[in-house]
This record gives structure tokens, C-alpha cells and sequence, in this order.
């Protein structure tokens, strides 16, 4: 008979080798290719790891974007064009183009991107110096913001926007224990604004300017460039733009100075006119109280509230669904952004959680920016409302970045299983 040990012994070598037995098939190739092939392709799995309430949030924010889009346009569509669907039929074509593309790059890993980074900025640079060059209007007088190429216009500032955060997210990914450095931190930044800014600047696009700037400040922070250096550059920026104001350089900048906060101030003739957008804007807010007048009960968009489908889209939704109406909103944006931020927390790196969170910064920076530029807040500078104000270029710029995002989310989910 065997002794305990024996067994024990017995049962241990027993063990050994029924592991290495059982571990030959395992090895065998044809299930090593299946596993591999399995895992590469379940990534086309139609919502394999997709956020789905953000993608709700996204379509939610879209569909009442283009419905208080048409509201707000179809009186000056009709007078402009004879046609009240022109704006609205438009827009819901360039609103399948950005679905389309968004869908595509929520399965286009967000990884490759680190390659396009600094070309995407280049192609940004060139297609302002084209939008200079190649005349797009018969006012030469007038801003240079659109290249047309047909029956459709480019605004590049828009383009410039996605680029910037992707080119910085690709440097801060790459440098970012080296941001607290001039050489790495500070002297690339104002490279890259430098000549942003010119270009920009050229146009002109102050509001551009502006948004790109906040852009930048907001990834160089996410990447760990240190608070002095950003209290230094809002110096430098202060001194500059009071400089340009003396000398005269900032004349067309200064027209939407010269009536901010005095909208519903009865002064010259001059004034008036200079605050006429701004103050039907306030009259439309204040029109549309608690509840509002009723959705198409808007008076302000017959052609009192100069081309209400863009910049000022979001008072005619204040005066047609009253306060509440616009908090829920707003409420709306607010989860969007929140829930993209909270997505791309969840990247597995660096550089997918700057992009990310730089991608929804934009959005919110967009939506607080014009809400303050309609109540008057800050002056009239031309910044749109994203999902709700019309053009192409934004809303294609929009719904990409939105598919980023969910690329993000994807990747992340998957690679947590």
C-alpha cells in the first residue's frame, strides 16, 4: 500500500504531467489564429463597446438643434431665397454628411491620429492663407473666413479648432513630464499661436482668435504646463491688445466694442444701429419669460433679429420656449459635455484622454461663450452655438470630433474585457 506521502507524491507528478498534456492543444495554431481573428475583428461589431447614452446625448442635442435651427430661419429663408426650407434642407444634408463620418471614425482607432497630428495642423495653416488668397466675395472689404468650392464653403477656423487640440494632445502625450520647461511648455505654444493668430487675424476673425486661444490655454493646462506661465501670457495678451487698440489695428474689433453693454442704452443714431442685432436679441429673451410664447411663436425672427439662424439662434429659442426651456437645454449640453469628459477619463492613455477631454472643452467653451455673447455679456464677435446655428463646416467639425469620442469609449470598453 502507498503511504500518505506517497500519494501526495503520486497525485503531484500525476499532475504535472496531465497540465503539460492537457497545454499541447491549447498551443495549437488553428485555435491561436481563431483568437486572433476573433479579437481583431469583433471591433466591426455594430456597437461593440459604444457609449450609447452618449451617443442619446449627441442625437438629442442634434435633432432639437435642427428643429429650433428651422424655427428661427424659415422667415428669413423665405425672404432671402423665396424658399423657408433653404437653411433647414441644407443643414440636415450637411447634419447625414457628419453622421456618416462620425460613425466612420468611431471605428477608426484614435491611435493613428498621433501621426495626422501635426499634418492636420498644417493643412489648418494652409487652408487660412487660401481663404486670403482666393476671393470669396465681391466685398473686398469684407472678412475672408470661407473658401468656396462650389456649392459649398469651407470656414477653416473651424478645421483650425480640431487641429490645435489634436496637435497639442499629441505633444502633450509625448512631453508631458517635460511641460513644466520653456523649451517644451511655452516656446512650441507660441509657435503655433503665433502664427494661428496671424492667420486668423487676417481674416478678420476675432472670435476665432479668441476660441483658439482658450483652446490652447486648456490643453496646456490638461498637460501639466505650470499656472505661472499662463498669468504671464494673459499679460502679454492684455498689453498687446491695448497696444493694437491705441495704434488703430483693431478697427473692425472695435465697432462690436463700441455698443457692448449698451443695447437698450437710446444714444445716437450710430449706436443704434451698431446694437441692433444685440438688443432684438434681448428683446427675444425677455418676450419668452418662464414658458415662452409657444415653439414657432417667435416675433423677433420676422426679420427684427438680423439672420436668426446663426450666432443668435439660442434667443429665438428663449422667447419661443421660455427659461425653463432653454435650462433644459443648456442642462442637455451640460451632460454631453460631462459624459464625454467622464469617457475619455477612461482612456488607457495619455494622449486619448487629451484629446478627448479637449474635444468637449471646445464644445462647452462654445456654448458658454455664446450665451454670454447674446445676453450681452461679452460683445458681438460671431461665435456659433454648436448643434444649433447653421453651417456646414461646424456641424461636419462637430459630428467627427463626436466620433473620436466614441472611438474612444470603444476602445477603452473593449480593452477593459
Amino acid at each position: 500500500m502507498y503511504t500518505n506521502y506517497d500519494l501526495d507524491k503520486f497525485s503531484s507528478t500525476d499532475a504535472k504531467t496531465n497540465v503539460k498534456a492537457e497545454k499541447k492543444p491549447v498551443k495549437s495554431i488553428p485555435l491561436s489564429r481563431q483568437a486572433r481573428t476573433k479579437k481583431k475583428f469583433r471591433f466591426l461589431s455594430i456597437g461593440e463597446g459604444l457609449d450609447f447614452v452618449f451617443l442619446l446625448s449627441i442625437a438629442g442635442v442634434l435633432i432639437i438643434g435642427l428643429i429650433m435651427m428651422f424655427s428661427a430661419s424659415y422667415p428669413y429663408a423665405y425672404h432671402r431665397y423665396g424658399n423657408s426650407y433653404y437653411f433647414i434642407s441644407r443643414q440636415i444634408g450637411f447634419a447625414g454628411i457628419g453622421i456618416v463620418i462620425m460613425f466612420a471614425l468611431s471605428y477608426f482607432d484614435y491611435h493613428h491620429l498621433h501621426f495626422w497630428a501635426p499634418v492636420s495642423l498644417a493643412v489648418a495653416w494652409l487652408l487660412m492663407l487660401l481663404v486670403l488668397i482666393i476671393p470669396s466675395g465681391s466685398d473686398p472689404d469684407a472678412p475672408k473666413r470661407w473658401l468656396n468650392i462650389g456649392f459649398f464653403g469651407i470656414q477653416a477656423s473651424e478645421v483650425c479648432k480640431f487641429a490645435l487640440i489634436l496637435f497639442f494632445a499629441n505633444w502633450g502625450s509625448i512631453y508631458y513630464k517635460k511641460m513644466h520647461t520653456i523649451k517644451y511648455g511655452v516656446i512650441p505654444a507660441l509657435g503655433v499661436l503665433a502664427v494661428t493668430g496671424i492667420l486668423l487675424y487676417a481674416e478678420p476673425h476675432y472670435s476665432g482668435i479668441v476660441i483658439c486661444l482658450l483652446i490652447v490655454a486648456v490643453m496646456l493646462f490638461l498637460s501639466g504646463l505650470p499656472f505661472k506661465y499662463f498669468i504671464a501670457a494673459g499679460v502679454f495678451v492684455a498689453a498687446a491688445v491695448s497696444l493694437m487698440a491705441v495704434t488703430g489695428k483693431l478697427t473692425y474689433a472695435m465697432s462690436r466694442l463700441d455698443g457692448w453693454g449698451q443695447a437698450l442704452e437710446y444714444t445716437t443714431n450710430e449706436m443704434w444701429q451698431t446694437t441692433w442685432q444685440t438688443r432684438n436679441s434681448l428683446y427675444a429673451i425677455g418676450s419668452g419669460g418662464l414658458l415662452g410664447m409657444g415653439f414657432g411663436q417667435s416675433r423677433q425672427k420676422y426679420l427684427y433679429l438680423p439672420e436668426p439662424q446663426n450666432d443668435f439662434v439660442f434667443a429665438i429659442v428663449c422667447e419661443e420656449l421660455g427659461l425653463i426651456g432653454a435650462l433644459v437645454i443648456l442642462a442637455l449640453f451640460g451632460f454631453l459635455v460631462f459624459r464625454g469628459i467622464r469617457i475619455c477619463k477612461e482612456a488607457k492613455d495619455m494622449f486619448g484622454r487629451l484629446l478627448g477631454v479637449g474635444l468637449m472643452a471646445q464644445i462647452g467653451l462654445q456654448v458658454v461663450l455664446n450665451i454670454l455673447v447674446i445676453t450681452d455679456w461679452l460683445p458681438n464677435t460671431g461665435i456659433s452655438l454648436p448643434f444649433f446655428s447653421y453651417g456646414g463646416s461646424s456641424l461636419i467639425m462637430l459630428l467627427a470630433q463626436m466620433g473620436i469620442v466614441l472611438n474612444i469609449s470603444r476602445t477603452a470598453n473593449i480593452q477593459k474585457e
